[in-house]
């Protein structure tokens, strides 16, 4: 099993972070990827990132990739973003033992790969499986920024009816959510 994860609003002070893992069976990577960038192809995009891409190009990213092989489990977080508060996300996310690799989106801060890396311990997780890594080098990473935009988008703004459109896609694929430290449906 292979980890990609990704946040989205981290850099904010008001309303909500998420933070997303997008696990995918280490069998399914390569089909994945290629999935990806299909779907890239067919929008006519280069790469998909959640805010450079207007609603209609997000919900068929998203829709295309349904049938696709992986879960995501999100969490909520309410900004200031902290260490804690992702620490305690991250406990209660990753809970798979079986991980033979996760890539992290973009170059992080110590404190990030050092909390994260605690949490791994504390669980029997080699450390040494952790990687940073870009979108263009990793077409799964754009399956974790998607979501991650849209699970803070949603929890931002439950009543716009795009929002909502590309939510009800994309929630099959959503196994666990946790807002706040408690896991909801």
């Amino acid at each position: 099993m292979i980890i990609f994860i990704d946040e989205s609003g981290v850099h904010k002070q008001e309303g909500k972070s998420s933070v997303v893992l997008v696990y995918v069976i280490v069998d399914g990577v390569e089909s994945l990827e290629k999935a990806v960038t299909e779907t890239e192809r067919k929008l006519k995009i280069i790469s998909f990132h959640w805010a450079k891409h207007i609603w209609k190009i997000r919900q068929r990213f998203i829709q295309a990739l349904q049938k696709e092989s992986f879960t995501v489990k999100a969490a909520i977080i309410r900004n200031p973003f902290n260490e804690e508060r992702f620490e305690e996300a991250v406990r209660v996310l990753l809970t798979e033992k079986k991980i033979s690799k996760i890539v992290l989106d973009g170059q992080k801060p110590k404190w990030y790969l050092r909390r994260l890396k605690k949490i791994l311990r504390e669980q029997g997780i080699s450390v040494k499986k952790i990687r940073a890594g870009n979108d263009r080098s990793f077409p799964c990473l754009r399956i974790a920024d998607a979501y991650a935009g849209l699970v803070r988008t949603y929890w931002e703004n439950k009543g716009n009816k795009e929002v909502q459109e590309v939510w009800e896609i994309a929630s099959k694929k959503i196994t666990t959510q946790v807002l706040s430290g408690q896991a909801i449906e």
